[in-house]
């Protein structure tokens, strides 16, 4: 909601400054004139060169056309239904101490950071996450497999990350359309007649 605002108050303050500009574009000209000719064609040239100007300043402030990265709770679902999939079939490799097939999959625990805690509100759970994947990470660095484990239980049990359920289409139905998530994994059940 502050980003909102924040937005808001700037883009205000971009539409006042084009508004200004333009104003004073067309402002009349405080120099003598010399002849009709050649002061019709300097006001012109002004004119001009002031919208450019004005341009160029609203250009210059990239944070206006910012936008809001959709976060609602459809995507904070998406991005744990995703990555946390892939984060919870670690479960074997870890068991097993496998700390190659764990850091293959480092971009799924950046993207679950990241997806299932966008807000400013979950900042506080969004660094014990970031904090939980760094212990990951260490055990995996230092090829301690009881460190790993040990991690990997607190980043599961912290995060609530759950796989996504097996769904059979004759029992059930994991998606309704194409663009839902689960479409192509093994919750992507439809049943059909």
């Amino acid at each position: 909601r502050q980003y909102r605002i924040n937005n808001t108050v700037k883009m205000k303050f971009a539409l006042f400054a084009l508004f200004a500009g333009s104003a004073a574009a067309f402002a009349p000209a405080q120099t003598g004139r010399s002849s009709t000719a050649m002061s019709m064609e300097m006001d012109r040239r002004a004119a001009f060169g002031q919208i450019a100007a004005a341009g160029a300043a609203i250009a210059a402030m990239p944070s206006v056309a910012n936008a809001d990265g959709a976060i609602s709770g459809a995507s904070i679902n998406r991005a744990r239904g995703l990555y946390g999939d892939r984060i919870a079939a670690l479960d074997a490799a870890v068991a097993k101490g496998d700390f190659a097939a764990v850091a293959a999959e480092k971009n799924a625990f950046i993207l679950f950071n990241s997806g299932a805690y966008p807000r400013v509100k979950d900042k506080a759970d969004k660094a014990v996450a970031i904090d939980g994947t760094n212990k990951i990470f260490a055990a995996i660095r230092s090829k301690d497999a009881g460190a790993l484990k040990a991690a990997y239980g607190d980043y599961v049990k912290a995060n609530d990350v759950k796989p996504l359920p097996t769904v059979d289409s004759a029992t059930g139905q994991g998606y309704s359309n194409d663009y839902d998530f689960r479409v192509r994994s093994k919750a992507g059940a439809i049943y059909v007649r």
